[in-house]
């Protein structure tokens, strides 16, 4: 089979943490010297009990609920912004997101929760790493010459056993061209979909005869 990235394929591992006691005051620094716009929060075995972001030490730096003028009457936004560390200053409950996700499943998530980033924790709930918006697109933004590889590797070559030459394979801005023959008919909608299931491909037109009916 195909491998298809995960989440813990894309994630970053080295991340920084805030303590439940960190001052709000040394909370934008370390945001700012990480170009980071959102931390988790950890508790002392090291899972995850909350994230602060960015928009959360604004109001607190304007000691506004929300500097637009929103939220005036409600009274956790205007603690938020009267809060003196990351334990009142972050969203809690924290959703956790896990590295065996797949992409689009992460995706989701973070569609469905209005949020830019995940913390990641594995089997025993402790911080693995953080996923964000950024991370995924990555995943589909892909050279040429990367789709072709594994087109011609591992679609063509290693999972249906075609003679290197077969089919060319041509790939520009994301979009496969194949032409060439192939043993059966049957072959070209597999040939075809497996090649709309790779990663950055945006479109796939096959050019391919059969050299034999079933």
């Amino acid at each position: 089979m195909l491998h298809r990235r995960t989440v813990g394929d894309v994630m970053t591992e080295e991340v920084v943490t805030l303590r439940p006691d960190t001052p709000s005051h040394e909370i934008a620094a370390l945001l700012d010297a990480n170009d980071i716009a959102a931390a988790p929060v950890v508790d002392d075995d090291g899972a995850p009990v909350g994230v602060v972001t960015s928009s959360d030490v604004l109001r607190h730096e304007t000691g506004m609920p929300d500097p637009q003028g929103e939220d005036g009457n409600d009274e956790h936004a205007w603690s938020k912004a009267r809060a003196r560390t990351a334990g009142a200053l972050m969203s809690s409950p924290v959703f956790a997101a896990r590295a065996d996700w797949t992409i689009p499943q992460a995706a989701r998530e973070l569609r469905r929760r209005h949020v830019k980033q995940l913390p990641v924790v594995g089997d025993d709930g402790l911080l693995t790493g953080i996923v964000s918006r950024s991370d995924l697109l990555d995943t589909f933004i892909r050279s040429d010459a990367e789709i072709r590889d594994e087109v011609e590797q591992d679609v063509l070559g290693r999972i249906l056993g075609l003679e290197q030459g077969t089919i060319a394979v041509e790939v520009r801005d994301g979009a496969i061209t194949l032409q060439g023959h192939v043993p059966q008919p049957r072959l070209v909608p597999v040939i075809v979909g497996l090649c709309q299931g790779l990663d950055g491909v945006v479109a796939v037109e096959a050019h391919l005869s059969a050299a034999q009916a079933d």
